[in-house]
């Protein structure tokens, strides 16, 4: 039996402008999704495409336990997290040899075909590695860690990724000169952010300039609106949607004495709160005390 974890991600700024070729910036956080795999000849079938296409990729059968942190539908890489997981557990139990590198583009393959060519390497990337990711001309690397105190908010308002991608991008087919500077200006918004990882409040206003330039594209819903808007009457720094929009989860920067009444005032808006920061391991294997550390996770 092999245990491993992986951890979701957030996008401090730039999603939907790295769809064409804009930098973005995304986070690993401490919400995670624990596997434990273990060999056996006659498996019950699991009810997941990403779980089956792991072990279909791996050419091996087992059975699969699994218990998420994570809220799915939410835009914080809950399946990128599953198949990650679950790809790390299935090549320790079965001792398969994979290194990091070829486990991370498995689970992008894996996505990849799950979502019928439409995911995004980022995802599996963030919750292989860990950390602080910058997206820049469609390559990924590592840049150094923030202790950044976020507070996510759930609008519990599910969204389709795929839909509002295809969304965006139809309404700059249609009208490039009204989107085309939008996106150069979350292009400039994420470009400054790396210059002032260490002067919140400046983070904060451009979290905040990020959340309209997303709005303007149309992928706003009254749920991210009501959070971000409690969020900063609460003390954040600064909120904004996080991924696709169109509902899901929105983040908050906060100094860490606020980080209580920011969640407070998102659970109190009918949001559901989640206080985090982030997580600098990726994928994990939970040692020998793996199962207590599931089983743990779980209550």
């Amino acid at each position: 039996m092999a245990t491993w974890s992986a951890p979701g991600k957030v996008f401090l700024f730039g999603e939907h402008a790295v769809v064409f070729g804009k930098p973005g910036i995304a986070m690993a956080i401490k919400p995670r999704v624990y596997v434990t795999v273990r060999k056996a000849r006659n498996p019950a079938r699991v009810n997941s495409p990403y779980i089956e296409s792991c072990f279909e990729e791996m050419g091996v059968t087992g059975s699969v336990y699994i218990h998420s942190q994570l809220p799915s539908s939410s835009g914080l890489g809950s399946s990128a997290a599953v198949t990650v997981a679950t790809l790390f557990a299935i090549n320790d139990e079965f001792n398969l040899k994979y290194d990091r590198n070829q486990l991370a583009s498995m689970a992008y393959k894996i996505e990849k075909k799950v979502q019928h060519g439409r995911a995004s390497p980022t995802d599996t990337y963030v919750s292989t590695f860990g950390g602080l990711v910058l997206i820049k001309d469609n390559k990924r690397r590592r840049m150094p860690p923030e202790n950044f105190n976020i507070v996510i908010g759930n609008t519990l308002v599910s969204h389709k990724t795929t839909e509002l991608v295809a969304m965006v991008s139809e309404f700059r087919k249609n009208n490039p000169l009204v989107v085309d500077p939008i996106l150069d200006a979350i292009e400039a918004v994420t470009t400054r952010s790396m210059h002032n990882f260490h002067n919140l409040k400046v983070l904060g206003r451009y979290m905040d300039v990020n959340h309209a330039l997303l709005e303007a594209l149309g992928v706003g819903h009254p749920m991210l609106s009501r959070l971000v808007s409690a969020s900063r009457a609460a003390g954040a720094y600064g909120a904004k949607m996080t991924g696709a929009g169109g509902g899901g989860c929105m983040i908050a920067l906060c100094p860490k004495r606020s980080k209580s009444k920011v969640a407070g005032a998102i659970e109190a808006a009918d949001g559901r709160a989640i206080i985090t920061t982030i997580d600098t391991e990726g994928a994990r294997k939970e040692g020998e005390n793996g199962r207590e550390n599931y089983l743990k996770a779980r209550r």
